[in-house]
């Protein structure tokens, strides 16, 4: 087998690779694949078969050490934006209508909800500013 050949079936490999990148979402097979592509273009500059499968290991080793702490950090952030119900949680309110264990109605951002009171026995009158803790379904719970 000559130097061409070698390259190509590298790459050959670099796209068998690529399937189950695909296919199973694990980025391990990528970079893999990366390290394939690495050799390729070793065999394409004529080094010998230990060189290419060296440089296979080193790249896809370097790639794996490197890119998968990183990527974990990312996946263990939680995103720096409160959206939907998520975003009105600690938020303030003023109570419309009384609002107790059982229920009650008020305002928060710019919008009517109904709200219980977080402590049943806590009574909240209307025109209190009051702190929303939780929103369960479309109720408030404030305290």
């Amino acid at each position: 087998m000559n130097n061409i050949d070698a390259w190509v079936w590298w790459l050959v490999g670099a796209a068998a690779l690529g399937i189950p990148l695909v296919v199973t979402a694990m980025p391990e097979f990528g970079m893999f694949a990366v390290g394939a592509v690495a050799a390729a273009a070793v065999a394409g500059f004529g080094f010998g078969v230990v060189v290419q499968v060296l440089t296979f290991v080193v790249v896809s080793v370097a790639l794996i050490a490197v890119v998968r702490p990183i990527a974990a950090r990312h996946g263990k952030q939680r995103p720096e934006l409160a959206t939907g119900v998520d975003a009105l949680k600690g938020k303030q309110a003023v109570v419309l209508e009384r609002v107790d264990g059982a229920g009650g109605r008020i305002k928060l951002a710019g919008e009517i909800w109904s709200a219980r009171a977080l402590d049943a026995d806590h009574v909240y009158e209307a025109g209190e500013q009051v702190d929303v803790v939780d929103i369960e379904g479309a109720t408030a719970v404030v305290m």
